[in-house]
């Protein structure tokens, strides 16, 4: 068993969330019909039950929530994952992506039904490039230690596991996330993805400021290189879990100014 220093998932850093009104019903779109829909990526390590507070903050608030559950054997396994649920949609919809989630929602976004991206503690990479370029130049984080296998798939260090993936959740929260992750196959870090739909679409970035899983700088960085909408909290890099109102309110804040933004590129 080969330990490694993570090159993998999230976006997220600093401080605190300035207030998000509140939808009473979901927004326009560019197409001028609303934008009811909403699809959950989740990242390396985890799967989509993690967006559980999510999910129920947006159903209350009258959206129609779908949660992609990804393979992560590979970035093209997981985009038709992704492409399939999109194909589902019955009209304009939010994508949103946590982590390694945010490496497949820049290329399934393209999907006609995509009329807006949302980056949770997530990778944004540029269309030409892989995830691990993302990395190139920031420092390291030791907290966020990943194991590979001989057969190439990757686990959060046991010990390691809550310092460095979601250091404010319970101990018993931590154990189970800890004891039930699942691995991701390492070598999609060194694949590139083909289109970045961030380039024609608006965005929108939650950073959380205790994340460990990246160096902060890299996700002020991604954040701004996509020209996204930035909301800051104090969160761990489990951020979709931890901060549900937070990560609710700014896809709610994205599916209302969706059809408002134009990208210029």
């Amino acid at each position: 068993m080969k330990n490694t220093r993570s090159i993998l998932a999230g976006v997220v850093a600093t401080a605190t969330l300035s207030t998000a009104a509140v939808a009473q019903s979901p927004a326009a779109s560019p197409n001028g019909g609303p934008a009811r829909n909403v699809v959950l990526v989740h990242g390396a390590f985890a799967d989509g039950s993690g967006w559980r507070g999510v999910y129920d903050e947006l159903t209350q608030r009258g959206y129609r929530v779908t949660i992609v559950q990804n393979p992560l054997t590979s970035l093209g396994d997981d985009l038709a994952s992704t492409q399939r649920v999109l194909d589902r949609q019955d009209g304009p919809t939010i994508l949103v992506g946590h982590s390694w989630g945010g490496t497949v929602i820049t290329e399934a976004g393209t999907h006609s039904n995509v009329v807006g991206l949302v980056y949770v503690s997530a990778l944004a990479p540029d269309a030409g490039e892989s995830t691990a370029q993302q990395y190139q130049g920031f420092a390291s984080t030791p907290e966020f230690v990943i194991e590979t296998h001989k057969d190439g798939f990757g686990f959060l260090s046991l010990q390691k596991f809550k310092a460095g993936f979601a250091h404010d959740v319970s101990d018993a929260d931590a154990a189970f996330l800890r004891d039930s992750q699942v691995p991701i196959n390492m070598s999609v870090f060194e694949t590139k993805v083909k289109a970045a739909a961030w380039r024609t679409k608006p965005s929108w970035a939650v950073i959380a400021s205790e994340d460990k899983a990246f160096d902060q700088a890299m996700l002020v960085h991604m954040a701004e290189r996509i020209g996204a909408n930035i909301t800051k909290v104090s969160a761990s890099h489990a951020v979709f879990m931890t901060q549900p109102k937070v990560v609710a309110s700014t896809i709610d804040r994205a599916a209302k100014e969706a059809g408002l933004k134009v990208k210029q590129k």
